[in-house]
């Protein structure tokens, strides 16, 4: 199937900007107590048994920085941003990006057939990678309340989960 669409002509009218980035960092403790505490930013989530925190960078819409105590990063952490995409283009990606020769993936690395969604934000995401192994985002922000609960699963799963819906 061709793409009616030039890569340039989807990417004007997908891509809304970055919206996440991470950094690998010496202390976490010592990193969130900069962050939050003399910069401000707000605690979004932390996890610690991969010894990883996340705090928004503005309203949480806009954007987030992961921060990974050593030898924690996901993905083998070369590096890793998100892109802040359209909902229509989280929702096409695995059939959009196989077009263009690029494997989605899940939030764990491995291929998959529909986005994942974050519990915890929430947010829909796919992955993939770069020619030099980066680990690339496009992620779209539910507009649902937050269930932490849910963890990291498919699409599928969150628009079938056994929650009231507000």
């Amino acid at each position: 199937m061709h793409d009616p669409m030039t890569p340039e002509d989807w990417a004007a009218n997908h891509i809304l900007g970055i919206y996440e980035t991470h950094l690998p960092v010496r202390d976490l403790d010592r990193s969130l107590a900069f962050y939050t505490g003399q910069l401000g930013l707000k605690l979004a989530h932390r996890l610690p048994a991969r010894n990883a925190a996340f705090v928004w960078a503005g309203p949480k819409e806009v954007g987030m920085l992961g921060l990974w105590g050593a030898g924690s990063a996901p993905l083998s952490m070369t590096m890793h941003f998100a892109f802040r995409a359209t909902k229509s283009a989280v929702l096409s990606a695995c059939e959009v990006l196989p077009r263009r020769d690029i494997t989605p993936l899940g939030f764990g690395g491995t291929p998959v057939t529909e986005p994942v969604v974050f519990g915890w934000m929430p947010a829909m995401s796919i992955y993939f990678k770069d020619p030099d192994g980066h680990s690339i985002e496009m992620l779209h922000m539910l507009e649902d309340e937050p269930d932490a609960g849910f963890g990291v699963h498919s699409y599928s799963d969150w628009l079938n989960r056994a929650q009231p819906r507000r």
